[in-house]
């Protein structure tokens, strides 16, 4: 399927930006590294 690409590669960069380097606060801890779905939408 080609969506599966598109996801592997969203969730990399999504993976690589830190909630401050985008003006979020930094929030609580998180289960995993980066911008949750919501955030980077």
């Amino acid at each position: 399927m080609a969506s599966t690409g598109l996801g592997m590669a969203l969730r990399h960069w999504r993976e690589h930006v830190s909630p401050q380097s985008v003006g979020l606060p930094a929030g609580g801890r998180r289960r995993a590294p980066g911008l949750r779905r919501e955030e980077l939408a």
